[in-house]
């Protein structure tokens, strides 16, 4: 096993991990981090969101070899235990039903919003297609997005 160094919500780790190793399992295995969860793992659901250098990437399908960034997870979006705007806007919209896709929807919209502070409607639906939810809660998590954007604007 190789070592690679990568960083995670501002802390430098050290893994053991073949190059061709999915970071999801880094993530998930080796630093205990539950935000990032494995649905599909063909990309295809979103679960396994996280941002690098601030885009949205699914870790399900990224070599831990191919991170040249840092990366973010659920975790690393709060601030001093004062969750991110968007976390916020997600319980008061109650945008999870059972909560297992919030993952995803949560850090492609923080990614949206970081590069859209205002965006339009168009904009954000095109950030978030693709994104599965099987409880159907797409319209509170709309509420939410927008409702974040409101709050950082």
């Amino acid at each position: 096993m190789a070592k690679t160094t990568l960083t995670v919500d501002g802390r430098a780790h050290t893994v053991a991990a073949t190059p061709d190793t999915p970071l999801l399992y880094v993530l998930r295995e080796e630093l205990a981090l539950n935000g990032p969860k494995f649905g599909c793992g063909l990309a295809q659901c979103g679960t396994c969101t996280v941002l690098i250098d601030g885009r949205a990437v699914r870790s399900c399908v990224t070599p831990v070899a191919a991170v040249n960034g840092a990366v973010r997870t659920l975790e690393g979006l709060s601030a001093g235990g004062k969750p991110h705007p968007v976390q916020d806007a997600f319980i008061a919209e109650e945008a999870a039903q059972c909560g297992y896709c919030a993952n995803g929807w949560i850090m492609n919209s923080v990614a949206l919003l970081e590069k859209h502070p205002k965006p339009s409607e168009a904009q954000i639906r095109d950030q978030l297609s693709g994104l599965k939810c099987r409880c159907g809660t797409h319209m509170a998590i709309l509420r939410a997005v927008r409702r974040a954007a409101a709050a950082t604007a």
